[in-house]
């Protein structure tokens, strides 16, 4: 197996990691990253086949699970019931549960949400230069996923900060007190969903709060840690995301100058696949190995872990013609962005009614819309988004 290094936090792989991708592609199908200390899996084709083997998973085989310390734990209090990091029956009745409630119908019906959210944001839009992150692209999925779940929208702010301290601690990068931080996140965090729970039992709305509920009462035996845990996953985790992807895409279409006509009805939904290919948000889904086998030529033992890289399998020539250039006209076929398998993004469909919503609504209204400043992105792979979107109007 080839070794490649290069540090996570390398401020030019930070800008561009996708020169890098293209030589662990080229090294093998399987290659060492070192400063990671994992093998990794940078083409189409591996990362999708093991994103769907059953002899890789998100849950640690037994005997493997790594000691918490006392300062994480009440992180983890929250992870140990997160349908993300489960498998088996327990991550089958959780996910079941939460698509029932989660339903197509219920993320059609927010398009008028979502337009009313978008116009006031372009509203309050102030003269001259500004930031688009913080005025547009993460107020637009918090105020939708408080409408959803039923929280107050004036809680977004402190929703924001809760869910950036806790998604930090998924860097490789991080330290002891971006660890604390996320810890104290958590608790407080758990502590409100649990006050809103409890709440939600004697006063029913119409959100999915409620219907995780109702489905709790009619057998489906979801405790209440797991549907807190649930709510806090999907802000969190659908939040988080969808943020890296309107910015990207903000930056891109306008990097590209991208015809209009290209957010139309008839041609959005080819140039959201192509965006998310092209720059997705997430870039590393970590599996452990249930059992001693041999992948893609390689000897692994049970117990190991390896990586999947999922921007660089959008970028395989072996599976995209020209995959460095953005071209929303071309073939929609399935990319990595929201992965595959039993772990299949659940908010990719409102992610994506976000990005449908909101891109086009956005150009229509600031037809002027240029960038002032080259964008930068931030230092916190394996997320990957923008630190800021300096634009004009």
């Amino acid at each position: 197996m080839k070794r490649f290094s290069c540090a996570p936090n390398d401020p030019t792989f930070v800008q561009n990691p996708y020169p890098f991708y293209d030589q662990l592609r080229a090294g093998g199908r399987m290659v060492f990253w070192e400063e990671l200390t994992l093998p990794v899996i940078a083409g189409y084709d591996g990362v999708s086949m093991a994103l769907r083997d059953n002899r890789f998973g998100r849950q640690a085989p037994e005997g493997f699970a790594p000691d918490i310390p006392d300062h994480l734990r009440a992180f983890y209090d929250i992870e140990d019931h997160s349908m993300l990091e489960l498998e088996g029956e327990r991550h089958r009745r959780l996910r079941s549960l939460v698509l029932r409630a989660f339903t197509s119908r219920r993320i059609k019906a927010l398009v008028p949400d979502l337009e009313e959210i978008v116009d006031d944001l372009m509203d309050r839009f102030p003269e001259g230069e500004f930031d688009l992150m913080p005025t547009f692209a993460k107020m637009v999925p918090v105020r939708i996923i408080c409408r959803l779940l039923g929280v107050p929208e004036e809680m977004s702010e402190q929703l924001l900060t809760w869910s950036n301290a806790m998604v930090a601690v998924y860097t490789p990068t991080r330290t002891r007190e971006i660890e604390e931080a996320a810890s104290q996140a958590a608790t407080e965090f758990s502590d409100f969903m649990r006050a809103y729970v409890e709440t939600r039992r004697s006063q029913p709305a119409d959100d999915l709060i409620t219907s995780l509920i109702a489905a709790e009462s009619e057998g489906e035996k979801l405790t209440t840690d797991e549907l807190i845990t649930t709510c806090i996953l999907l802000l969190n985790a659908g939040h988080e995301a969808t943020v890296h992807s309107l910015g990207i895409a903000v930056k891109t279409l306008l990097e590209h100058e991208t015809p209009r006509d290209l957010l139309s009805d008839e041609k959005i939904d080819g140039t959201i696949e192509e965006l998310l290919r092209f720059d997705p948000p997430l870039h590393l889904f970590q599996r452990w190995v249930y059992e001693d086998t041999t992948f893609l030529g390689q000897e692994l033992k049970r117990g190991d872990k390896i990586g999947l890289l999922l921007a660089a399998a959008n970028r395989d020539e072996d599976t995209w013609d020209d995959p460095n250039r953005f071209d929303p006209s071309r073939k929609v076929k399935q990319n990595a962005a929201f992965g595959a398998g039993i772990h299949f993004c659940v908010g990719a469909p409102l992610a994506r009614l976000e990005m449908r919503v909101a891109l086009p609504r956005l150009f229509e209204r600031c037809p002027n819309l240029r960038l002032t400043k080259p964008p930068r992105y931030a230092d916190t792979w394996h997320f990957h988004g923008l630190a800021e979107l300096r634009v004009t109007t």
